[in-house]
């Protein structure tokens, strides 16, 4: 079984830096609103950047495999916060966005499918706490 340690460690007021075992480090802070300064990544939302990070890497090494490769490729994820405390996102939609000149639908639904059913973990934790929906966008170049 894999072990990931990351350490995190206040900095001053409201930010803190954290490392990951890709030995690089980023930092987070709050919101002015919250009494931060806005100079870091909010942690609700790296969540969501996870999310996409880890199906996108899916995604790509599937359509390379099947050689169905992509000029351009982005995912958009708008996520909804709970009203009371303590706030979780409940609805989450992960849009894939493809773009080419000669799209392959089918392998592109297909990698999407096994990422979001079978390959990414962090999809799978989302499961967990939240509605989760996908899209699939095509956009001929």
């Amino acid at each position: 079984m894999a072990t990931n340690i990351v350490k995190t460690t206040w900095k001053e007021n409201m930010q803190f830096e954290s490392d990951n075992p890709s030995g690089l480090n980023l930092f987070m802070d709050a919101g002015e609103e919250s009494g931060g300064k806005g100079e870091g990544f909010r942690p609700k939302a790296l969540m969501l950047s996870s999310l996409a990070g880890c199906s996108g890497l899916d995604v790509v090494s599937l359509l390379k495999k099947t050689r169905a490769e992509v000029a351009d490729f982005k995912i958009e994820i708008t996520a909804e916060l709970t009203d009371e405390h303590p706030k979780f996102y409940n609805k989450v939609k992960v849009d894939y966005h493809f773009y080419d000149a000669e799209l392959q639908p089918n392998k592109i639904q297909k990698a999407v499918n096994l990422s979001v059913t079978k390959y990414c973990g962090v999809m799978e934790m989302f499961r967990q706490f939240a509605e989760v929906e996908t899209e699939i966008f095509l956009h001929e170049l």
